[in-house]
C-alpha cells in the first residue's frame, strides 16, 4: 500500500505561518466539499466507511490524530499533526480516524459533494467490493 502525503508549502515570517492550497497545483483533485471535525471526545472513533469515488485530501491543521487506512488486503495507520502535511486518500479505501487530541481539528477536502450513495458503511461490504474491483 502507497501512502501519499503531500507537503504544503508554507509562507512565513515574523506575524506567522500561512498555507494556501489550489485545487490541481497542490491539490490533485477538483474540490467540491470541505469540512471539518473538531472537539472529539477522548476514545470516540470517527470514519468507519469507504468511498466507491470519492477522493478526499486530510489535513490536521491543529493538534493530531492517527487515522487508519485499509485497501482490502493491507492496513496502514499514519499520524497526523502538521497543519502543512495532507493525506491522500484515495477511493476504495476504509478510513478511520481515532486518538485525536483535545484541541484536534481535522479538515477534510473531497473531490465530491455528499452523496450517501457513494458510501460503503459495513466493512464485510468493503471487502467483497474491493475484491470485485480486482
Amino acid at each position: 500500500m502507497k501512502i501519499v502525503k503531500y507537503q504544503f508549502q508554507q509562507h512565513g515570517d515574523s506575524r506567522g505561518e500561512l498555507v494556501s492550497l489550489e485545487e490541481k497545483n497542490d491539490i490533485p483533485f477538483k474540490i467540491k466539499r470541505v469540512y471539518y471535525m473538531y472537539k472529539t471526545a477522548e476514545g470516540v472513533r470517527r470514519g468507519f466507511h469507504a468511498h466507491k469515488s470519492l477522493k478526499q485530501i486530510m489535513i490536521c491543521v491543529h493538534g493530531s490524530c492517527k487515522v487508519l487506512l485499509d485497501n482490502g488486503k493491507e492496513k496502514k495507520i499514519i499520524y497526523m499533526e502538521t497543519p502543512y502535511e495532507g493525506l491522500y486518500v484515495p477511493n476504495n479505501y476504509w478510513r478511520e480516524m481515532y486518538d485525536f487530541s483535545d484541541d484536534a481539528v481535522l479538515m477534510v477536502l473531497a473531490s465530491e459533494i455528499y452523496n450517501e450513495e457513494d458510501y460503503i458503511r459495513d466493512y464485510d461490504e468493503f471487502l467483497k467490493y474491493v475484491g470485485e474491483k480486482k
